[in-house]
């Protein structure tokens, strides 16, 4: 074995360097795996999104988890996004702007129903102009399908200032 000079200049036996460990990094949850909450001041997501997905979709939409999107510090100047879907974690977020007293519960829906349609109607790839069509015809045609489809687009319209500051 070989033989190093120690600090005091003599020769001590070389120990075996220890073996290193890998750091146990966790890993990160999926989306769906966090805690979400669903349950608002006036509404409750899990209550829609269970209703919605009997009358419009059988039943077939498994495994989705909905929630309140988080509240930011401002709110939003020229558009506002109502909600979003995330297909890889199967999470639907609904802006929490939308659980207040004046949102009426069929407009929510109609929300909700709109992120729920983007998990069934596929989407398209324009190559020219090389990006993603989520909205496609057969989308706006399926969304005039939910019952109060009109009532909530003109409310939507005459209520979206409410929204942007």
């Amino acid at each position: 074995m070989p033989h190093k000079k120690g600090p005091t200049g003599a020769k001590s036996r070389a120990t075996k360097k220890p073996i290193k460990r890998l750091a146990v990094r966790p890993t990160l949850p999926m989306q769906r795996e966090l805690p979400f909450s669903h349950v608002g001041k006036f509404f409750d997501l899990k209550e829609s999104f269970h209703k919605l997905n009997a009358k419009y979709f059988g039943n077939a939409l498994r495994g989705y988890t909905i929630t309140w999107g988080r509240k930011r510090k401002e709110r939003p100047r020229e558009y506002f996004i109502f909600g979003s879907i995330q297909e890889e974690d199967k999470i639907i977020r609904i802006h929490p702007l939308l659980d207040a007293r004046f949102v009426p519960k069929w407009f929510l829906e109609y929300v909700i129903y709109h992120e729920m349609l983007h998990s069934v109607v596929p989407e398209k790839y324009d190559r020219k102009r090389r990006r993603r069509i989520v909205h496609t015809e057969e989308f706006f045609e399926r969304e005039k399908d939910f019952h109060w489809y009109a009532r909530a687009r003109k409310w939507e319209t005459k209520n979206l200032a409410r929204f942007l500051q």
